[in-house]
């Protein structure tokens, strides 16, 4: 009965949260942080910023956290905070047929780029009420571009994002009003609240290095292991032609994950006994609070009157039920807790450890808008507590203080922190983020429980919560616990060095898979197991030659025919100076702006003998700066007609009012490693590349630049300049690296 009862309600949710995302969302398929990268690498993706992708995301978040799966919210926060920026920074929808005629100043891609980064930053700094976290994940993970000007920006936004999340925090409980509006409540603000610091030796060291490598192992089986299974997914759904069918599957898929989660949080616990927990003094009120609420448990409560007079109660509860059945964020404050290091087993932390790491790698990917950090916080809290467990066990409970370190609390939270670092490669900002995100639990047992939510999943399951898991819920920021500042540090830094040895962050590999052209800092380029020295190669060797090029004056059929059989996003254009004199590069004109003055037909004219053009009906800048076209199938009529009809053989237009003489250029001898630099810093869509008279003789994209692309031009140019290459030892290649 309980099985069925928590699955009804949670199907209902699921169903709708994917749902919200196949059939509402304009994209069909939930993107997050992965895309939010992408675009503020210089890549342009469809429907990333739209109305109806804000509110399926936001619809699909909320009831996906609150149906049970094994995810958190954090990355379509970070989606949804971005979607604002993006929204509030140009104040126009096509979606809703909005477009507000004020901060017209802000619609440029500058512009539109800063507040999408900002936003990223306030929707991280809005769930862990971390503002100076939410600025360093946004320099060390969301943004390509920064300056002193951005990063002022951004942390302005991450302050109110959480000052306005702890303002409705301090008197809203869900939609219940507490009172006390604008009370901040130290406790409430962080997560995970730590009472008691710890005293560290230098012999924690020793454990902290073991998580770390730990972290970093099993975060990369953790990237491993999601990417397979979204090639997969990928691979199966790709195979259904039907649109509707397609999406039905996937939704299909989330609704077995809800099944398979389901029956583990309600049937696993039954195969873990009761476990006694430490007596704990209470008073009257909570005693017959107590036994109305746990009286239809299996595991019995009994309460005495001591010799001091004062009345206790001794409870018994489950440990699966305490770790699978509460959500990710409370059994974190378990796990964190100080002092309590027998609360859990082996066994139960054991068996938590492989259904939670295996489930919530199922659940990354799939038809639900959700987030990884709340399962990667709580698997690595669960094997650092196992850590803690063992060191317990080999030097017993310590009470003096030279030995306190030896606590399964503290390294729940270095183990919570080495595998969220294995799995992102996160250093700075994760670090603050765990110290205003994390703290320490007293050991002494707060009273009273909180069973509203969780009376249906815990009956018949055999046990109970631990008195000391009772209480309000707190949604905090992250810790309090400077003094384990140096071990979360070292723990996140081996943890990302073991990670790399393997494989990529999560993120750079969901960019790979997603096909999302990203260009990195620095370009890494192997052959044969050794590493190329770009600058030894020049733009030549990665230009796409045989161009598509405009003039000055170009024939209306001609541009129309030209759009129509290609889909460049930028031509290049050119003139002669002097009739004598070869073709010479000008600026660029893009693919949008073409489209956009074909859409005027009062600016053709013929051509005169003297070649020269009215300037009676130039088009205004705002007129041709357009990002996406509004209407594709309209534009398509145009452009066949432009190119059937003879009447605009005769018909011409000027570019030369319209050309981006800016635009820039290199030599075709220019060193690639420069080239590569030049592109990304300026968050380029095309370069032209030029020889010594000016002359267009290639164009470099972002897909040329793309680590396999470019390792296959730079194979296919040491293969025609060395054709002995084979026989030359491999070493003594000047432009080998080792």
């Amino acid at each position: 009965m309980t099985w069925l009862c928590v699955l009804a309600s949670g199907l209902a949710m699921v169903v709708f949260s994917s749902g919200s995302v196949l059939f509402f969302c304009p994209a069909g398929s939930p993107s997050g942080l992965p895309e939010i990268i992408g675009y503020l690498n210089g890549t342009s993706i469809q429907h990333l910023f739209n109305s109806k992708t804000f509110l399926g995301t936001f619809v699909s978040c909320v009831l996906a956290v609150a149906s049970g799966l094994f995810c958190g919210p954090e990355g379509p926060m970070i989606h949804l905070g971005a979607l604002l920026g993006c929204g509030l920074s140009q104040l126009q929808s096509d979606t809703l047929g909005m477009h507000l005629p004020i901060f017209t100043r802000f619609r440029n891609s500058a512009d539109k780029r800063s507040f999408i980064t900002a936003g990223a930053g306030a929707g991280i700094a809005s769930v862990f009420r971390a503002p100076i976290g939410g600025l360093l994940f946004t320099f060390e993970e969301v943004s390509s571009f920064w300056d002193i000007r951005l990063a002022w920006q951004t942390f302005f936004c991450c302050l109110m994002a959480t000052f306005t999340t702890d303002l409705l925090s301090s008197s809203l409980y869900g939609f219940v009003y507490r009172g006390h509006f604008g009370f901040f409540e130290a406790e409430k603000r962080i997560i995970f609240w730590v009472k008691n610091l710890l005293d560290l030796n230098v012999l924690a060291f020793i454990p902290t290095i073991l998580l770390g490598m730990l972290g970093g192992l099993l975060g990369a089986l953790f990237v491993s292991l999601n990417i397979k299974i979204n090639k997969l997914r990928m691979q199966f759904f790709n195979s259904i032609p039907k649109l509707s069918l397609r999406k039905a599957s996937k939704l299909l898929e989330t609704v077995l994950i809800l099944v398979c989660t389901t029956t583990v949080t309600v049937y696993l616990p039954y195969f873990f006994p009761c476990t006694p927990v430490t007596s704990v003094r209470n008073n009257s009120e909570i005693i017959n609070q107590f036994k109305r609420e746990i009286s239809e448990y299996r595991c019995s409560s009994s309460t005495w009157i001591g010799p001091d007079g004062i009345r206790y109660s001794n409870q018994t509860f489950n440990q699966a039920a305490a770790l699978l059945v509460e959500n990710g964020k409370q059994g974190i404050t378990y796990l964190f807790k100080r002092g309590t290091h027998e609360e859990f087993g082996y066994s139960s932390l054991c068996t938590a450890l492989a259904f939670y790491f295996i489930l919530s790698c199922w659940t990354a990917g799939s038809a639900v808008a959700s987030g990884v950090v709340i399962p990667m916080l709580y698997t690595g809290a669960l094997y650092g507590r196992i850590i803690g467990l063992i060191l317990v066990s080999i030097f017993g409970v310590q009470t003096n203080e030279y030995g306190a370190w030896i606590d399964p609390g503290l390294f729940a939270a270095i183990g919570a922190a080495s595998f969220f670092s294995g799995v992102s490669r996160l250093t700075i900002s994760l670090t603050v983020i765990m110290l205003q995100h994390l703290g320490t639990v007293s050991c002494k047992a707060q009273l009273g429980f909180s069973l509203v939510n969780r009376e249906v999943m815990l009956r018949s399951q055999g046990g109970s919560f631990h008195p000391s898991m009772a209480g309000h819920s707190r949604p905090v920021e992250i810790t309090n616990d400077v003094q384990s500042l140096l071990l979360i540090m070292l723990a996140v830094m081996v943890a990302k060095m073991v990670g790399d040895l393997f494989n990529a962050s999560l993120y750079s590999s969901l960019l790979k898979l997603k096909c999302i052209p990203y260009l990195d800092v620095e370009p890494v380029v192997h052959h044969r197991r050794k590493w190329l020295n770009l600058e030894l190669f020049s733009a030549r060797d990665v230009m796409e030659p045989g161009v598509k090029v405009l003039h000055l004056k170009e024939n209306i059929a001609s541009l129309a025919r030209l759009l129509a059989s290609t889909s460049h996003g930028g031509f290049p254009v050119v003139c002669r100076p002097k009739p004598e004199h070869p073709e010479v590069f000008q600026g660029t004109i893009k693919r949008f702006e073409l489209c956009a003055l074909l859409e005027n037909e009062q600016i053709f004219e013929p051509q005169t003998n003297g070649e020269s053009f009215s300037s009676s009906h130039l088009l205004s800048y705002e007129k041709i700066t357009v990002e996406k076209l509004p209407n594709l199938s309209r534009l398509t009529m145009l452009l066949n007609r432009y190119a059937t009809d003879p009447q605009y053989q005769q018909l011409f237009i000027n570019l030369e009012p319209y050309i981006n003489r800016s635009a820039m250029s290199v030599q075709a001898h220019f060193s690639l490693q420069r080239t590569y630099i030049i592109f990304r810093t300026l968050g380029l869509r095309h370069l032209t590349v030029v020889d010594l008279q000016n002359q267009v003789v290639g164009v470099i994209t972002r897909k040329d630049l793309m680590p396999f692309p470019l390792e296959e031009r730079l194979r296919l140019q040491l293969a025609s300049q060395s054709p002995d290459a084979g026989e030359q030892p491999l070493d003594s290649r000047p432009w080998m690296c080792s």
